[in-house]
């Protein structure tokens, strides 16, 4: 695995007796060092090897049993073994049925490919949904994929992150970035949002893999691109009270400050003024504005900060 998997994963692995050997930015260096060092070994590819493919397929034939009326399935991309498998089924039990893939701007590696005609690096940087992070789409699964999927798109990191929150929200359930990727381009922002009006469409909630602070962390930056959670700076005076008047200000419109933080040395306002800088927890965009608009009315320079 690389050095990026969750630890939840390698402990839960290493629980089943699994040797664990983390190495590699991502997945596919973790390929590379271990087709390399462990050549008297059998390299399982969990993305293209055909039986798992195979495999996969299984999950589409179940979403047909289970949803007969589905008129469209979302399914999240990474080295494309499950859309690969999902789509073949899905399309050789019900042609007529849309299958699209989702993936991460960051690591759109089926994206390039389509591109190219042919497996190419898509890897652009680390991404939230770490169980899609696959440079290089899977051959086999490539030339499966390119059959049968209608059309695939791609998902921001804000994206990714407030669907992670809508979940555990809204249906208590924990997702990792990848499982929830599909769910990502539905959501109002998402690329697909408002386009299937009207049809019955699956979203698979494929991976609950993700460390506890990684959670932590993506439910701040959810927050954060909901407008819950906002970052601003104010200008106050240096004399006492200053501050003490800026936090009942805030809490007159009902917000709580989750951190704060005055700086004397970096700004260019007067000697005997300082600024605060402030991440408040607000119920959402509307809440946030009402604060800032009655701190500006009130007098305080503000500086926003955003998402």
């Amino acid at each position: 695995m690389p050095y990026t998997a969750p630890l939840t994963k390698v402990e839960k692995c290493r629980k089943f007796g699994a040797n664990v050997i983390l190495e590699g930015a991502h997945i596919g260096e973790a390929k590379e060092y271990a087709q390399r060092e462990l050549p008297e070994l059998k390299y399982i590819n969990g993305y293209d090897d055909p039986e798992i493919i195979a495999g996969a397929g299984t999950m589409g034939i179940e979403i047909i049993e289970q949803a007969p009326d589905v008129d469209v399935v979302l399914v999240p991309i990474g080295g494309a073994g499950l859309i690969a498998g999902v789509s073949l089924a899905i399309k050789t039990l019900k042609p007529h049925i849309e299958v699209i893939g989702v993936e991460p701007d960051n690591v759109a590696s089926y994206a390039a490919a389509i591109k190219a005609g042919y497996p190419v690096n898509g890897f652009i940087e680390a991404t939230l949904a770490d169980g899609l992070a696959v440079p290089i789409v899977g051959p086999t699964s490539f030339v499966v994929a390119k059959r049968h999927v209608d059309y695939s798109v791609g998902v921001s990191e804000k994206m990714i992150a407030i669907a992670v929150l809508r979940l555990i929200e809204t249906e208590k359930l924990v997702v990792e970035g990848g499982g929830a990727a599909a769910l990502a381009a539905i959501l109002p922002g998402g690329p697909l949002f408002g386009k299937f009006k009207g049809k019955t469409v699956c979203v698979p909630l494929c991976g609950g893999n993700i460390d506890t602070t990684v959670l932590g962390r993506v439910i701040d930056r959810g927050l954060a691109a909901d407008q819950r959670l906002i970052r601003f700076s104010a200008t106050v005076s240096d004399r006492p009270g200053g501050i003490a008047t800026l936090s009942r200000d805030m809490a007159d419109i009902g917000v709580s400050v989750k951190d704060i933080y005055h700086e004397r040395a970096w700004l260019q306002s007067r000697i005997d003024q300082v600024v605060i800088k402030c991440v408040v927890e607000t119920t959402g965009q509307a809440h946030s504005e009402k604060l800032l608009r009655y701190l500006e009315d009130k007098g305080y320079p503000i500086i926003r900060d955003s998402f």
